[in-house]
């Protein structure tokens, strides 16, 4: 249900004081504030984050910024809400209330305390997880707790055993949340850590595998130690099993989500990455591109980019049969930054081999090029565009050229 109904075209109007007076909608987590008005949850929070300390409708000051849930409106919403359904207002959820912060120090001293029991430690763990996946408001309660310094503590306190159901939890929990730089630092400078971190990857179930991509790739990007990031990349199996995650059988968005994010992170490392066409994630790169989401398509494209500048690399996306007519389609289409990676891609693979240029032309490079360089794109896409143009000038057919009107209207001339 969107946040307003449109009156005029549903053939109902939403009570006056069932709109919240910041953003004047429905409201969805009506909660009342120390002036005794009520706001809703989202907009208040958003109106107080801004830096205002002052009630927006009484412009007295907020001398406590607690916020109580109006269980009165939030019932009498839902049953207007139910009342006119036959108007297509869909009844709001009851939604759920943020972690309360005592509960938050509570729940991590169990979890923390080696003197509890691993059953009662474990289940303070699994609330923490239910609280961190239900909002980002419980998210940054966690966090704020020195959450993370509690997991990894947890996490990492048996790296020479089997992993427990605790390690398991924390691992899950830590998924969710960013590193710091010391942190991240934390665990990289300790082989062991990332060893044990590593071995999860191959675990039997594929939530765990997701989880400890995550949080690896968390700990390369967050990683400014050029040796530690290499130490990383160059363990054994590490991009072998990466790319299994990404090819994953079923369908499954988090593994291509965090997939991709962690062999981006793991191909920065230039001196690694023909470890990663060894471990097949040329095909995998091709053969998932078209199921990737616009910013995972992004950065699929940028690590197709980078591989592309080793030769191990460029003749193995040359040797597939729909890297080039892949490439040149999705100029244009995903994003500017997605055209920037994939004109870099065909540039690199256009400057290996005369057939390539042959392939890239006579899937309609040229026209896509064109549309480019006269484009609102960035100044590098149309860099490596024009670049390209050139480098294919041997190939262009004559009659495409003295009869195509892109050419009359575009600054790039052929040579």
């Amino acid at each position: 249900m969107p946040g307003s109904l449109e009156p005029l075209d549903l053939g109902v109007q939403i009570p006056y004081h069932f709109r919240c007076p910041i953003s004047l909608e429905l409201m969805r987590d009506p909660v009342i504030v120390v002036t005794g008005q009520t706001y809703d949850r989202p907009s208040i929070e958003s109106w107080v984050a801004t830096g205002n300390t002052t009630c927006p409708v009484t412009r007295l000051p907020l001398t406590d910024f607690t916020l109580i849930p109006n269980h009165t409106l939030r019932r009498l919403i839902q049953e207007w809400c139910v009342a006119n359904r036959s108007y297509g207002v869909e009844r709001i959820p009851t939604p759920k209330q943020p972690a309360d912060p005592v509960m938050v120090r509570s729940l991590l001293s169990q979890a923390a305390s080696e003197s509890n029991s691993s059953h009662a430690r474990l289940s303070a763990l699994r609330r923490l997880r239910g609280l961190a996946r239900d909002s980002d408001k419980n998210r940054s309660v966690i966090s704020t707790h020195n959450a993370r310094e509690v997991l990894l503590g947890v996490l990492f306190s048996e790296t020479n055993s089997n992993s427990s159901e605790l390690n398991l939890e924390s691992l899950a929990i830590l998924s969710s949340f960013p590193l710091s730089e010391s942190e991240c630092l934390l665990v990289s400078s300790d082989p062991d850590r990332i060893s044990y971190l590593i071995s999860h990857l191959s675990h039997s179930s594929i939530d765990v595998r997701v989880n400890a991509a995550s949080l690896l790739e968390n700990v390369v990007a967050g990683t400014r130690s050029p040796e530690n990031r290499a130490e990383i990349s160059n363990h054994d199996e590490v991009f072998d099993r990466i790319v299994g995650i990404l090819n994953y059988p079923l369908s499954y968005p988090r593994a291509m989500k965090v997939g991709i994010k962690a062999l981006f992170a793991l191909c920065l490392v230039k001196q690694h990455r023909h470890k990663a066409v060894e471990a097949g994630a040329v095909e995998a790169l091709i053969n998932r591109l078209a199921d990737f989401e616009k910013c995972d398509a992004e950065r699929a494209l940028a690590t197709v980019e980078l591989l592309c500048r080793i030769p191990q690399g460029c003749a193995a996306f040359a040797s597939h049969a729909l890297t080039v007519p892949l490439l040149v389609k999705i100029i244009l289409k995903i994003s500017d930054r997605a055209t920037e990676y994939a004109a870099g891609a065909l540039l690199s693979l256009c400057s290996a081999a005369e057939r390539l240029q042959r392939e890239a032309v006579a899937a309609g490079v040229l026209t896509q090029l064109l549309l480019l360089v006269q484009s609102d794109c960035t100044e590098r896409a149309k860099r490596k565009a024009q670049m390209l143009l050139k480098l294919l000038r041997d190939s262009w057919p004559e009659k495409s050229i003295r009869n195509s009107d892109d050419f009359a209207c575009s600054d790039v001339v052929p040579y």
